[in-house]
């Protein structure tokens, strides 16, 4: 580690707490810290002046790389100019939160014509689960305190959105969850019998399996059930053809609400503006956050669908709920810049025009050893790894050495910042940039096929 690396990450440790991170163990002895310091189009440069592909968009944000600050900085300007502040509470708005909302309206899935704001994705998250709870109790069905979600997923850390992930290692240090969730599996096939390779038979076990579970806890008391249209954790799970369809008619059937946690999936990540309009969906709710902004400021949403809010919205009753900073006038101006960029600059296009080719350099990656699984959507892919146990699973010694050794080294090295999983399944992720090219993501799938090979090897 050199001088301003050194520097930089002393100060942190003295002072500075960072998310997900066994905080005790950086130092000058301990782990090394990436400390990004600038960007410019779909690279970053850390603190010692080394660049590299931010393969992985900072934490699926910037959509749109780093390039566009001046025309941001104009859109902030602007606004700050006319108005720095003004909540969204108690029969108060601004116009720049009502034209965002307006704009998303127009993008948004059918018959989902509402935004609620708030500040991330957990904020969002938090409020599609107590809009469900009012829109249920309004209906006369108080009972509906229950939610369902699938294994392996995430959908945000606070206490309420904690209890829709079935991570031990996430939820047991907070003692028992704040919601009632029940688990059913998520779409991924990997490890399966061969005969749920056909989307048919897949799909009918998933909904099966599925419609058992509301039927034993009784559909009188699910509230809703949350899925992204592309799982993130466990590594870019898409889902089998009719699977969506197959969701909304047992919300339909049961009546409970169907949200669409497209945290990471909408805005382009997957070739849309909404990830689920790929697969079908047509959710109740709908939940959004990074990048909404592409990363130029913080800001969540809760879309919601009009039979919702007829009911929520009945005259006299009170929607008790809101964030401070809910559609900051700041983060509503960004956001509007950015859906303009992405229109103008065809960012969308760009996307459909590479998915093909990108995952074709993917999905050339099952040729390594040490790649058992590759998939993704748009700019979205994972390799799922393969160890030296009979099961497919990893030893002790090699899960040190690879997983949280070589591999991350060697990729950083190489000059790609890409997410190495070291949970459950050992997996390789990328999320780059919407605005990278042919060579780019040539460059990224050739250093994860160079890395992987040597970790091939070494296996």
């Amino acid at each position: 580690m050199t001088a301003p690396a050194q520097s930089t990450t002393a100060t942190a440790q003295r002072h500075l707490l960072l998310n997900m991170t066994a905080n005790g163990s950086l130092g000058p002895e301990g782990e090394d810290l990436l400390v990004v310091r600038r960007g410019e189009g779909p690279y970053v440069e850390d603190a010692d002046g080394r660049r590299y592909i931010d393969g992985l968009s900072g934490l699926y944000c910037c959509q749109l790389g780093y390039s566009y600050g001046p025309e941001f900085a104009e859109a902030a300007e602007k606004q700050l100019r006319e108005l720095c502040y003004s909540p969204l509470w108690t029969g108060s708005a601004h116009p720049t939160a009502i034209e965002l909302a307006e704009r998303l309206s127009r993008i948004a899935p059918v018959d989902i014509e509402h935004t609620f704001f708030a500040s991330g994705g957990a904020e969002a998250v938090e409020t599609a689960w107590k809009i469900a709870r009012r829109y249920h109790a309004l209906r006369g069905e108080p009972g509906r305190t229950k939610a369902i979600a699938r294994r392996g997923a995430y959908h945000g850390l606070t206490i309420g959105t904690l209890s829709l992930t079935d991570d031990p290692g996430l939820t047991e240090p907070y003692g028992p969850p704040a919601i009632d969730t029940r688990f059913v599996s998520n779409t991924n096939r990997f490890g399966l019998a061969p005969e749920y390779v056909d989307d048919e038979t897949f799909t009918s076990r998933l909904l099966a399996e599925l419609e058992a579970v509301i039927l034993a806890e009784g559909p009188e008391t699910v509230a809703m059930l949350i899925a992204e249209p592309v799982q993130n954790r466990g590594g870019c799970i898409t889902p089998p053809e009719g699977y969506w369809q197959g969701l909304r008619a047992l919300a339909d059937r049961y009546g409970f609400l169907l949200v669409a946690d497209e945290v990471i999936t909408a805005f382009g990540r997957v070739g849309e503006w909404f990830g689920g309009d790929r697969y079908g969906a047509r959710p109740d709710i709908v939940t959004v956050a990074k990048g909404i902004t592409a990363g130029y400021a913080p800001m969540g949403a809760t879309l919601v669908g009009n039979r919702v809010v007829e009911v929520i919205n009945q005259p006299g009753e009170v929607l008790n709920h809101g964030y401070t900073f809910a559609g900051h006038p700041l983060s509503a101006a960004i956001a509007l810049r950015s859906l303009e960029i992405m229109e103008r600059d065809r960012i969308l296009d760009n996307v459909r025009g590479l998915q093909d080719h990108l995952a074709t350099r993917m999905n050339a990656l099952t040729d390594l050893p040490i790649v058992g699984d590759v998939r993704g959507a748009g700019f979205f892919y994972a390799c799922e790894l393969v160890g030296d146990l009979d099961d497919g699973g990893f030893s002790d010694l090699a899960r040190a050495g690879l997983i949280v050794d070589l591999i991350p080294r060697r990729l950083r090295e190489a000059g790609l910042l890409a997410r190495v999983y070291n949970r459950t399944a050992p997996l390789v992720q990328i999320a780059p940039p919407l605005i990278s090219d042919r060579a780019l993501l040539d460059r990224i799938a050739e250093i994860i096929a160079d890395t992987l090979d040597e970790a091939s090897a070494r296996l």
